[in-house]
């Protein structure tokens, strides 16, 4: 406790990690030294408290290969008297399960109001049971003594692809309108910097704008919640999502940054903006989004987060069909079973002038082009919710056509 600051520490690990090999360590330690300052953000100004509400947060971590694992928080004042320091309880996953590592870190606080003695086999059991599949369910044992209820159900929905996602976090904060700004950005892989002074905010409003982007997915830097220690990650010149607690806004100001989308979270609005966003979009699908969203809004039949985040999720999976949609007529296939895009014809083919230029720049990203090595290596497409919207559209299309 230097000079009155708290310095976060892992104080227990489960399981043990043991027998890995030379390259795994090294992997292993780094990510140990990364989850304390990713775990407590804001820990230089932590002090012992009475009253602390719980809070539920995420952060991101990107391998050297690129790939991600999820830590998933629970930050929490621990039974007793008195002041004393907040904990965080981490899941670190490969796989974007918000909803079910929620309910799970439900039960660990239950628990840890007990005694840290009955996390330890509610855990166990956790590991030694299969990990559900999209609409599936696993039952645990409770392991709390007379508690009355012995087992525990944990069910991942059928929509794999929006189960890590809360937009309406996103629409609390944000007119449709500047999502909408925000969406045009991300998709053009421009630089975003989001600001809050709540970490669950910061974090579910984030996974909200990288989840409108599907199916396509944020390649670049992406940080939702950034420690203190790395807010020069503002001076990056290549694209991020990045979130910052709102104290920091001067000091973000002050670095020398190239064009990037500010927004602020708290007050509702942009700070910054490179200055095209109303124009990105073509008009007509443009409107047609803002109506989906205008629509959530004054629609008071929605209680439920699934169904705000199907009906927010349609009105961009139908944009990106619209758009993209007629991708896979544009493949051609070689005798090897390799595909081969026909980017030219795949512009050339959409009908709308304001489409087109916005197609001319998004192929360029890296967003699409990953999603295109994806398709060019397999016949059978990898996101089929967006493939079922692809055949659906094209009916009507053909509906409208004969009719």
């Amino acid at each position: 406790m230097p000079d009155g600051h708290y310095e976060p520490k892992i104080t227990y690990q489960f399981p043990k990690r043991e027998n890995l090999l030379k390259g795994q360590k090294e992997e292993e330690e780094r990510l140990l030294q990364a989850i304390p300052l990713f775990c407590f953000p804001d820990g230089n100004s932590w002090a012992p408290l009475a009253e602390f509400t719980s809070e539920t947060f995420s952060f991101v971590l990107t391998n050297v290969d690129g790939s991600r694992k999820i830590g998933y928080c629970r930050r929490l004042l621990p039974s007793g008297r008195g002041v004393r320091l907040p904990e965080v309880f981490c899941i670190i996953s490969c796989l974007g399960c918000f909803g079910l590592f929620s309910k799970i870190l439900d039960e660990v606080e239950k628990r840890r109001q007990i005694s840290m003695a009955v996390i330890y086999p509610f855990m166990q059991g956790l590991r030694e049971s299969p990990f559900p599949a999209p609409g599936k369910s696993v039952t645990i044992k409770s392991f709390i003594p007379e508690s009355g209820t012995e087992l525990i159900e944990l069910t991942r929905p059928v929509d794999a692809h929006l189960e890590h996602v809360e937009f309406q976090a996103l629409l609390q904060r944000l007119s449709p309108h500047l999502i909408l700004h925000i969406f045009a950005s991300a998709m053009l892989e421009r630089r975003l910097i989001f600001l809050a002074e709540e970490l669950s905010v910061l974090s579910q409003c984030i996974h909200a704008v990288a989840a409108l982007l599907y199916p396509f997915s944020w390649a670049h830097t992406y940080i939702p919640v950034v420690p203190e220690c790395l807010l020069d990650t503002v001076c990056c010149p290549t694209p991020f999502m990045v979130g910052i607690q709102r104290r920091h806004l001067a000091r973000v100001l002050e670095q020398p940054m190239e064009e990037a989308l500010i927004v602020d979270l708290c007050e509702g609005k942009i700070i910054r903006a490179v200055g095209d966003e109303e124009e990105i979009l073509p008009g007509k699908l443009q409107n047609e989004m803002l109506v989906s969203l205008n629509r959530h809004n004054n629609n008071n039949n929605v209680h439920t987060s699934e169904q705000v985040n199907a009906l927010v999720s349609e009105a961009f999976v139908r944009f990106f069909v619209r758009l993209v949609g007629h991708y896979a007529s544009h493949i051609k296939w070689g005798r090897s079973g390799a595909g081969s895009f026909q980017e030219r014809a795949f512009c050339k083919a959409v009908g709308s002038r304001s489409c087109r230029r916005l197609l001319k720049r998004f192929v360029r990203t890296n967003m699409f082009s990953l999603f295109i090595e994806e398709a060019e290596r397999s016949r059978i497409p990898q996101e089929a919710y967006f493939q079922r919207k692809i055949i659906e559209y094209q009916e009507q299309k053909k509906h409208r056509r004969d009719s």
